[in-house]
């Protein structure tokens, strides 16, 4: 342990809030589904399945409750008879092999009907404020029936195919917060740890992973009486896909000191680690053990976007460096051992080989970090007010030091303003508009930080020193939500990303990146730089296996067998 005395050093934002290190980002002990279950294990969390309603074809409805020390919540799934014409990952979609709703409470048969009239419709049903979460999802064609075939002929599924594409469902949205008419946030932030940062929204999925294998399970025997299940080790291999595109992009932008929380935990974390002055045996053996079935996860990982592989291959070689580095005589008895590595790896490793390491740190460190899991929320309307009366040379002084990054940006490049966020008309998502060839740039939402502060510096050296912020905005309206920027980011250093979101360059699969490894997505599979596919719980115990796993151990799990470092 450390000393309560110490002074952690934390990274500073400059050098962490950059996209290409985001974009490097993996899951960490921190991530919230870990997180989640975690809670579930500690508190004792109680699981049923009230209901269970599925015919041959996968067609109708389950109920899963969770009982938590204080409340009941309810996974209400539906299956459809979807034809394979009208599956497809994108959001314009109309229809699902799947759709579920997590209910505040367990529903009575006619709340189950008012879902079922309403939830295959999505976002275009309608809601009420027991509703929490709303998600569809489709079946994966390669794998779905060949597992229920499988089973239904008494034998286990081919292995290398489970490996190949990982889950048997994958979402394509988890709704929540409000959105349809469905409960506001506020409803549930005060309960139960439900505080932390979509806390429903992975119970959600983590049940939804339950429904896919209880489904399959179900078909097969309905198929044949021969059928049998899934071995459990090879069943806990299975994730839930997920499709995530540039909806899930401007999350970061627009909740600044929410996400200062998830990165200031993060970073907070690290420098614990980094301060303890020694390591133990059983530290030791976590940290080779970990990094070795790190190294053969990272082997079995599959996708087929040019980039992300050479990423991959680069990854590959760091930690079979970092494995070389750690079996150095002494390399870990030395003094601060662990800071002595993180610099180490600074020095000879890529981006995401260095954010890598930062997941490994933390590995073998949960009971000096795992409390900062609970701190990754934020009050974000305590931040929302502006204070007028500041000194307009003191809200200079303050971009200056927060905001070189955008003051020294030529906007008058046209590289520089080339793209434009918008919201479609089509499913009210966000996109990505390029300026120059496509219409709509007179509806560009306020997203473009840099190009905003650096226009509101400009007009702040035009103004008296003296003028306060209050008068200055009276004068220029327009820099009202560049101001309340400025005065967030003075009180949350990592609020910032401090890159250019509208620049030709911008890749936006670093920003949703970013947050699905706080999520504790695994797998990343990019499709474009607009989208990609993940994998979410794959290893994870099931409800009934919680209490008998060891704690938070599964995320390695499914590869224990490599040989230690």
């Amino acid at each position: 342990m450390i000393d309560a005395g110490t002074r952690l050093t934390l990274r500073p934002p400059e050098q962490v809030m950059r996209l290409a290190r985001l974009g490097a980002f993996h899951q960490t002990r921190l991530s919230f589904l870990r997180a989640m279950l975690r809670a579930a294990r500690r508190e004792g969390w109680r699981f049923a399945r009230p209901v269970w309603r599925i015919d041959a074809r996968g067609v109708g409805v389950a109920v899963y409750a969770v009982e938590t020390p204080e409340h009941t919540y309810s996974l209400v799934c539906f299956g459809h008879d979807l034809p394979d014409a009208l599956r497809s990952d994108r959001v314009i979609a109309e229809a699902w092999d799947a759709t579920f709703v997590l209910y505040d409470g367990v529903p009575g048969e006619a709340e189950i009907a008012r879902l079922l009239a309403n939830a295959p419709k999505q976002e275009a049903g309608r809601y009420q404020p027991t509703d929490l979460v709303l998600s569809r999802a489709n079946r994966s064609v390669r794998l779905f029936e060949h597992v229920v075939a499988a089973l239904a002929a008494g034998r286990q599924p081919d292995r290398r195919k489970v490996e190949e594409v990982g889950y048997l469902m994958r979402t394509t949205a988890v709704y929540g917060n409000g959105k349809f008419g469905m409960a506001d946030r506020d409803r549930i932030a005060g309960r139960d740890g439900f505080v932390n940062s979509f806390r429903a929204e992975m119970l959600t999925v983590w049940l939804i992973r339950t429904f896919t294998l209880d489904l399959v399970e179900h078909l097969a025997r309905l198929r044949s009486p021969g059928a049998v299940a899934i071995e459990p080790k090879l069943r806990r291999r299975f994730g839930v896909g997920n499709s995530t595109g540039l909806g899930m992009a401007p999350f970061l932008v627009r909740h600044p000191a929410l996400l200062d929380r998830w990165i200031a935990a993060r970073e907070e974390a690290l420098a614990i680690v980094r301060a303890l002055p020694a390591s133990t045996p059983e530290t030791h053996r976590r940290f080779k053990d970990v990094l070795a079935r790190a190294r053969l996860s990272l082997g079995e990982w599959r996708t087929v976007d040019a980039i992300q592989n050479a990423h991959i291959a680069e990854l590959l070689a760091d930690l079979g460096r970092l494995a070389a580095e750690a079996a150095q005589p002494g390399a870990l008895e030395r003094p601060l051992p662990w800071d002595a590595l993180m610099r180490w790896g600074e020095a000879h490793l890529t981006l995401e080989g260095q954010e890598y390491l930062v997941t490994l740190l933390l590995e073998p460190h949960g009971a000096e970090v795992d409390f900062l899991a609970d701190r990754m929320w934020a009050d974000e309307a305590g931040s929302f007010r502006i204070d007028g009366s500041m000194r307009c040379d003191a809200l200079a002084a303050e971009i200056a030091r927060d905001y070189r990054w955008a003051i020294d940006l030529d906007f008058a490049d046209a590289r520089a303003q080339a793209r434009f966020w918008y919201v479609s008309e089509e499913k009210l998502e966000p996109r990505l508009g390029e300026r120059a060839s496509e219409p709509g740039g007179e509806l560009e939402h306020p997203l473009a930080i840099g190009r905003d502060v650096a226009a509101l510096y400009r007009d702040l050296k035009e103004a008296a020193p003296e003028t306060t912020v209050a008068a200055f905005l009276l004068a220029h309206p327009e820099h009202r939500h560049a101001v309340r920027r400025v005065q967030v980011v003075a009180r949350h250093p990592y609020a910032e990303i401090r890159d250019n979101l509208i620049d030709a360059a911008l890749r936006p699969i670093d920003l949703l990146r970013c947050k699905l490894a706080f999520f504790g997505a695994t797998r990343f599979d990019p499709r474009s730089d607009r989208w990609l596919r993940i994998s979410l719980f794959p290893g994870a115990p099931f409800p009934e296996e919680l209490a008998g796993q060891p704690e938070d151990d599964w995320i390695y799990a499914a590869f224990a067998e490599a040989a230690p470092c």
